[in-house]
């Protein structure tokens, strides 16, 4: 059974910092792709971030040079450092898994991610 387990939200003021994890389990991790998502009440889900299993990390416009997703294989763990957080970056985070295989182009969208976390609350304060 694969589970995704995400950890590390919290409130935080305009300006501080987060650092999320996501810890995969029943899937062979290494060879899966991961992504970010976020939810406001009552939105779709946005993307954040993605990060194939070779390299090659990819972001959404708003989260630019603020956001790091890394990964870690040993640990089969995908973590979201948040910096200079902002009050818009108020949200329920995902992490989500996809298969290796996709393709750059798919992961901005939600469709080609087979595995969802639980999510976790991010509050930032102004």
């Amino acid at each position: 059974q694969v589970q995704l387990a995400e950890s590390g939200g919290g409130l935080v003021q305009a300006g501080g910092s987060l650092r999320l994890s996501c810890v995969v389990s029943g899937r062979p991790f290494s060879t899966t792709t991961m992504g970010w998502f976020r939810r406001t009440p009552g939105t779709e889900f946005e993307f954040v971030a993605a990060a194939r299993r070779f390299g090659g990390t990819f972001y959404a416009d708003s989260v630019k040079g603020r956001f790091i997703i890394s990964r870690d294989n040993a640990k089969n763990t995908v973590h979201l450092q948040m910096n200079t957080l902002k009050p818009e970056d108020t949200a329920v985070y995902y992490c989500a898994a996809a298969p290796g295989s996709a393709i750059a182009s798919e992961l901005r969208g939600t469709r080609v991610y087979d595995s969802w976390g639980q999510g976790t609350q991010v509050t930032v304060s102004s």
